[in-house]
């Protein structure tokens, strides 16, 4: 992490499954690289996280809120959801930041779970009117929407994140959201998730791409570029996820 964010140097940065209690989220760490850090976890599970380059948030405010918060009598998936709100030079930008549950398989109650973790962001979504706004949702969202957003589709039609049914349930969700990555390169196949239990996965290319930036129309044609940064997967003991990169000019 410290030799990407310095090399890398973003001016936000969304983190997913932190597996870590508050306590010991290592706030200093990222403050010593000049990072304000916004978290909320809990022990070997879940977890998100917002980093905020100081000298940008200097530049304006900012809001952060944990979980939905919409009123439902159910899980509030505080370690799940991070609701963050910048106030930069007079422009005002949501970006909403999910760690989706995965589901475990279709059979499972956990996969129930996971479709109304949907329909609450498809909620959020519409709250506020948030599409027509400055808006941003992104994250590890647990679905592969596209065959070519997966290594070998047809081996995969019954996984609890490229089925039938949960595709369709995420394309009705993002609906009205632009795929930056996608506006950027086209139907290139590109992933974002090499599984450490598949031996040499990056080397052999095999993959998903289940990590997104979804913009509003309204923000996306802010957008300079979007890409995939593979680098660190190839470090000793990476995360078997890669960073989702976008950049923004002229807001």
């Amino acid at each position: 992490m410290q030799r990407w964010l310095v090399d890398a140097n973003p001016d936000l940065l969304f983190l997913q499954e932190t597996k870590t209690q508050d306590e010991f989220f290592p706030e200093l760490f990222f403050e010593e690289l000049n990072y304000k850090s916004y978290f909320h976890g809990e022990k070997s599970y879940n977890g998100v996280a917002a980093l905020v380059k100081k000298n940008f948030l200097e530049a304006g405010n900012i809001s952060v809120n944990f979980g939905f918060n919409d009123g439902l009598d159910e899980n509030n998936f505080d370690t799940r959801v991070l609701d963050c709100k910048l106030k930069i030079a007079n422009v005002n930008l949501e970006i909403l930041n999910t760690y989706v549950p995965q589901g475990k398989e279709i059979t499972h109650s956990d996969f129930q779970v996971k479709k109304k973790f949907f329909a609450r962001v498809k909620k959020f979504l519409e709250r506020e009117n948030r599409l027509n706004e400055k808006f941003l949702w992104l994250g590890d969202l647990n679905v592969a929407a596209e065959n070519i957003d997966v290594t070998n589709p047809q081996n995969k039609l019954n996984h609890v994140c490229f089925c039938q049914e949960i595709r369709e349930i995420f394309a009705n969700t993002k609906s009205g959201l632009v795929d930056l990555l996608r506006k950027f390169h086209g139907n290139q196949e590109i992933y974002t998730f090499y599984d450490y239990r598949v031996k040499n996965a990056l080397q052999r290319k095999i993959g998903w791409r289940i990590d997104y930036i979804f913009a509003s129309e309204k923000f996306a044609e802010y957008a300079k570029s979007c890409e995939v940064d593979i680098n660190p997967r190839v470090c000793e003991r990476p995360s078997d996820h890669v960073p989702v990169i976008a950049e923004f000019i002229g807001v």
